[in-house]
C-alpha cells in the first residue's frame, strides 16, 4: 500500500498534537499555519510570467524559510518537519500539508480534510512577499487571494483555522494570546468573537481579521459561519483542498491517503 508509511507517520503526529485532555496542542497549532505559510507563496500572475514555483513544494522547510519575518515562531514545527523527513521516505511538501490536516481534524469538531500525496518537492526557495500582512486592508487581501484563485468565500472560511491559533510575533506583549477563546478546539467561536468587544484581555484580534469581516465581500458569509458548525467545516475543507494543491503541476499523479487521518472527534472533551 502506498499510503502505509503514513499510518506511522500518523501516529507520532497523533502523540504530539494531542493533549492529555483531547484538545489540540501547541504544535499542532503550528503546524496548522505552517501549512498555509508553505502553500500561501504561490501567485498565478508570477506562474503566468513564467515564475512557476512556491507553493505547497516543502520549501519553507528544505530551504529553511524559517528565518524569514513572516514566519517566525514555526522553528520547532519546522524542525519537526525536518525531523520525519529524515526518518521517512515521504516528499516535504507532502509531509508539511499532511501535518496541516492532520492537525486539523485531531482538534476537537475539525473536518477531516482530503489528504493527496505525491507533491514535487522545492528546488527552490520560495517568492517572497506572498502571504498576507495583519495589518493590510482588507482589498489588498482580498487581492492577494485571488491571485492564489481563493475566492473571497474560501478566504472567509479559511481565516477560522485562527479558531485554533494563538499569537506570538504580531504583539509580543501578549505573546501566546489565543484568537479566540477556545484554541483548543475547532469551533466557531473565533468568528462570533472577531466581530464583538469582548474586551482586549479575552482574545488577540488581527486588525486584518476585523477588517474583513467587515467587508462586504466577506461579511455574509462570515456572519453565516458564525452559528453553523459543520457549514464552516465543509467550506474549510474544501477551501484547504484547494489552498493545499496551489504550486502542484502535477495533480493527476497525486494519489489519495485520507484514510490513514485520524477519525473526526465530533464532541469537545
Amino acid at each position: 500500500d502506498a499510503c502505509c508509511q503514513w499510518f506511522f507517520i500518523a501516529d507520532e503526529l497523533t502523540a504530539k498534537f494531542e493533549e492529555t485532555d483531547g484538545q489540540c496542542s501547541d504544535l499542532a497549532r503550528a503546524a496548522i499555519r505552517l501549512g498555509f505559510h508553505d502553500a500561501g507563496t504561490w501567485s498565478q500572475s508570477l506562474a503566468n510570467k513564467g515564475q512557476d514555483f512556491g507553493g505547497a513544494d516543502g520549501s519553507l522547510a528544505l530551504f529553511f524559510e524559517e528565518g524569514r519575518a513572516e514566519n517566525g515562531g514555526l522553528q520547532e514545527i519546522t524542525d519537526y518537519a525536518r525531523e520525519l523527513y529524515a526518518r521517512y521516505d515521504v516528499g516535504m511538501g507532502d509531509l508539511i500539508q499532511y501535518m496541516a490536516v492532520h492537525a486539523t481534524v485531531t482538534c476537537p469538531l475539525g473536518p477531516r480534510v482530503r489528504a493527496y500525496v505525491g507533491r514535487i518537492d522545492a528546488v527552490q526557495p520560495a517568492p517572497d512577499n506572498l502571504l498576507p500582512d495583519v495589518h493590510a486592508p482588507a482589498d489588498d487581501l482580498l487581492a492577494l487571494f485571488a491571485d492564489k484563485t481563493i475566492s473571497a468565500h474560501d478566504l472567509a472560511a479559511l481565516l477560522g483555522a485562527h479558531s485554533t491559533s494563538k499569537q506570538f510575533g504580531v504583539d509580543k506583549s501578549k505573546s501566546g494570546m489565543p484568537q479566540d477563546s477556545t484554541p483548543g478546539v475547532w469551533d466557531v467561536s473565533f468568528y462570533n468573537e472577531t466581530v464583538q468587544d469582548i474586551g482586549e484581555d479575552c482574545v488577540f484580534k488581527f486588525p486584518s481579521d476585523v477588517a474583513l469581516a467587515a467587508h462586504p465581500a466577506v461579511s455574509d458569509e462570515w456572519m453565516m459561519f458564525a452559528g453553523k458548525q459543520e457549514h464552516w467545516n465543509e467550506d474549510y475543507a474544501k477551501a484547504y483542498l484547494r489552498l493545499s494543491l496551489l504550486g502542484v503541476n502535477n495533480i493527476n499523479d497525486l494519489q489519495e491517503c485520507s484514510y490513514t487521518l485520524p477519525t473526526k472527534k465530533t464532541r469537545v472533551p
